[in-house]
């Protein structure tokens, strides 16, 4: 069972459980969905840009994006349409990164995990250096 909350759009109370907003707001952005999608279904629009679409249909740009990340406007059907990377806003069709940024991001990673390594090196040859060892006898024949 959903639990008793406040529609983040609109602000009215609502039984949250499958959905996130009341019914009215979802209705809502299914209208600006199909809106959306109807446009870019026409042959003649299926080359349009996410700013072409916005200008055309009146729906955001942020919520065109949504619509694909998604899944329910696919990317294979619609040559031009992409959404921004997450670092650096270049429009991409897959992924959360473009090639750029996740390519600098995993070679900054293996920088850090060799220099990590390097120094576990380090750290276990000093402590090769000082590791003292202790006779048993002593405290054995007491």
């Amino acid at each position: 069972m959903g639990s008793l909350s406040n529609c983040p759009v609109c602000g009215s109370l609502f039984v949250k459980g499958i959905r996130s907003v009341c019914q009215e707001c979802h209705q809502a952005v299914e209208e600006r969905f199909e809106r959306v999608y109807t446009f870019i279904r026409r042959r003649e629009n299926r080359t349009a840009t996410i700013e072409e679409t916005e200008e055309a249909t009146g729906v955001a740009k942020d919520e065109i994006v949504k619509f694909i990340r998604e899944g329910r406007i696919q990317l294979a059907q619609f040559p031009k349409l992409g959404y921004p990377c997450e670092k650096c806003g270049t429009l991409i069709r897959e992924g959360r990164l473009c090639q750029d940024c996740g390519h600098n991001i995993r070679s900054t990673l293996e920088q850090l995990e060799r220099n990590n390594a390097f120094e576990n090196r380090k750290a276990a040859r000093e402590k090769k250096k000082i590791q003292t060892y202790h006779s048993l006898n002593d405290r054995l024949q007491k």
